[in-house]
């Protein structure tokens, strides 16, 4: 197959308000190598601490998002901006801005819940 063009992208269930929509991963199209997933952090949103064993690629197109490197540097992403998260970094997401981020978050190889190693 030359192409597969992802029209019913997988969404994730999730009890923290973020949508999150596989077009391509292990959940939507088996896809080991990389996962694409379109994600929207509702305002004053956050996740525990986590050490993922993947890079991760994130691009906001709308919104801000802030992300916490080793509880040492902070760092806010606008629309329009991206950043790379190599594999083994401890980091935190979150949005405690008051409105909606909408962002593109881009994993290699693909997103695993076994691999993002989320801490309690």
């Amino acid at each position: 197959m030359k192409y597969f063009k992802q029209t019913a992208p997988f969404v994730v269930p999730t009890t923290d308000g973020k949508v999150i929509r596989e077009h391509f991963g292990l959940a939507s199209s088996k896809d080991t190598d990389f996962s694409l997933a379109h994600m929207i952090a509702p305002p004053h949103w956050s996740e525990p601490y986590q050490t993922p064993t993947f890079d991760e690629v994130t691009f906001v197109f709308k919104g801000r998002k802030r992300i916490l490197i080793d509880e040492q540097e902070e760092v806010i992403l606008q629309a329009g901006e991206s950043i790379l998260i190599k594999g083994g970094t401890r980091i935190q997401y979150s949005n405690p801005f008051d409105e909606a981020c909408h962002y593109v978050a881009l994993c290699m190889p693909a997103f695993s819940i076994d691999e993002v190693n989320r801490e309690d």
